[in-house]
């Protein structure tokens, strides 16, 4: 409530008059199922309750008015008709990409004045961009009754991402952000965007599951995200597919040994093929009443993601190692790679001593110390005030 209120006073302060309403829209952790969205493969995120949060009003006049609280700097102006992809390196291309993927999809949007805050860490594999996006789209969907459902929503803001931003990621973290329920893990089919609420409480089983944020920041658009998908393309190219999801874990063996000495590409279609499977074994174990068994499958997964995928770095390996030393169930980084979180599964009993182990492991690696919080599924975006 405390954000929805500043939020409020802060856009009155700026643009002179009380917005037509605040919305809010959270990051996300993956449960299991990484680098498989853009493979049109299996994924289960639950929301987060870090949001990002924005008070919005229309404009009539073609222009884009935004302000954030969390960036240093004042109200950047920008016209409609000038929006192009790749135009803007900065904060401001995802809200103005959402605004420009809405009107090159025919939807009557004439104008916002935008004020924005967020909680959930940039940088972290929490999905901070989407959630932004997400905001920006709820707002506007709402505002000029456009109609729209959540996951046409989620598709409008990854193409933003995607042509307007340039970032080549899925479509998981945008639908996480619009999609999820509270208590819930969405299995989310990505390729057409089927959705199952897996009930998620962990709590009330004695388990937590913590987020480690390693401070190690990434951006997804710095090519080694775009390398990786374009080497799995060119997996489902050689393989005859038109995506890895279409690998049958069964067959994998056989598919990989039909791409010969096509060694990286090898790698990356084990990675998906098991990670998809992976997803499918932990929806299984969570619908049996089974949620300890999951912690193992999230280790396997780190494995692939570490050995196959090769996006994990010395931070994350450590807070997996560290946590698995320390007595968790199981932990894997989550998110694109290359730097952000990792997630632990462990007993209620046994969060202190693990974190306490890994703050200390971080500290004699001369490492940053890490961000450690529990993560608690929790409500997709939603209008607020």
């Amino acid at each position: 409530m405390a954000a929805q209120q500043q939020v409020r006073a802060g856009f009155v302060e700026l643009y002179g008059a009380e917005p037509e309403g605040v919305w809010s829209a959270p990051g996300r952790v993956n449960l299991i199922g990484e680098h498989t969205d853009y493979n049109d493969g299996f994924v289960m995120p639950f929301a987060l309750p870090h949001t990002a949060v924005a008070a919005v009003s229309r404009r009539g006049d073609g222009v884009l008015r935004l302000h954030s609280s969390d960036v240093d700097g004042g109200v950047v102006e920008l016209r409609l008709d000038e929006l192009a992809p790749e135009s803007d390196r900065n904060w401001t291309a995802y809200p103005a990409g959402v605004v420009w993927a809405l009107r090159e999809a025919g939807h009557p949007v004439t104008g916002a004045d935008v004020h924005l805050t967020s909680t959930v860490p940039a940088g972290a594999g929490l999905s901070s961009s989407a959630a932004l996006e997400v905001v920006i789209a709820l707002a506007l969907n709402d505002l000029y009754d456009l109609g729209l459902q959540r996951w046409q929503l989620a598709r409008l803001c990854q193409r933003a991402e995607n042509v307007y931003v340039g970032a080549p990621t899925g479509i998981m973290d945008q639908t996480a952000s619009a999609c999820c329920e509270a208590g819930h893990a969405l299995f989310l089919d990505t390729r057409d965007l089927s959705q199952k609420q897996i009930p998620f409480d962990l709590a009330a089983e004695g388990m937590r599951l913590l987020v480690v944020d390693t401070q190690v920041k990434h951006a997804h658009s710095d090519g080694e995200y775009g390398k990786r998908r374009a080497g799995c393309e060119k997996g489902a190219a050689l393989l005859g597919v038109d995506a890895l999801r279409d690998i049958p874990y069964a067959d994998l063996d056989a598919a990989l040994a039909r791409l010969g000495d096509e060694e990286e590409v090898r790698r990356l279609v084990r990675h998906v093929v098991t990670e998809d499977e992976r997803v499918e074994r932990v929806v299984t174990l969570l619908e049996a009443g089974d949620s300890r068994a999951i912690g193992q499958v999230l280790t396997e997964g780190h494995a692939s993601l570490r050995d196959d995928f090769r996006i994990s770095c010395p931070e994350l390996d450590l807070v997996v190692d560290t946590a698995l030393a320390s007595g968790a169930l199981g932990a894997r980084m989550t998110g694109g790679g290359f730097g952000g979180s990792a997630i632990v599964l462990a007993e209620a009993a046994d969060v202190d001593t693990i974190t306490k182990a890994v703050e200390e492991a971080f500290a004699t690696a001369g490492f940053t110390a890490p961000r450690v919080f529990e993560a608690v599924p929790s409500a997709g975006a939603r209008r607020v005030s």
